[in-house]
């Protein structure tokens, strides 16, 4: 009798030591998932905060370019209205290289491209 009475015991202690830690495992389980959705949430806020600064940049990218495309057809039309005795030589006139010359400023190249 006092043998069953320590087996019953044994099984009490190892179903409790089993509850416990099982118990342990589902709160670190529900700890990484509360942990994982928080995270989730400052990407959104960080996601969310970044879109003004986007909008910013793409309107000053966007005053840019007008200003590039502004020049490029300012020199394109001085190339096309330039007449002169260089033309009818076959090389290529000053108002091309002034054209070329914005171009490549206008592609961040080198100065010397446009020469």
């Amino acid at each position: 009798m006092v043998l069953l009475g320590w087996l019953i015991l044994v099984i009490v202690i190892v179903v409790v030591l089993y509850l416990a830690s099982l118990y342990n495992r589902l709160m670190t389980f529900r700890n990484r998932v509360d942990n994982a959705w928080a995270q989730v949430d400052v990407q959104l806020r960080r996601r969310y905060d970044v879109i003004p600064n986007l909008v910013e940049t793409a309107k000053g990218y966007v005053s840019h370019e007008r200003e590039v495309f502004e020049n490029v057809a300012r020199a394109r039309q001085v190339a096309i209205s330039a007449q002169g005795p260089q033309e009818k030589g076959g090389r290529r006139k000053p108002a091309d290289s002034g054209t070329a010359a914005t171009f490549c400023r206008s592609r961040g190249l080198s100065s010397s491209a446009g020469q």
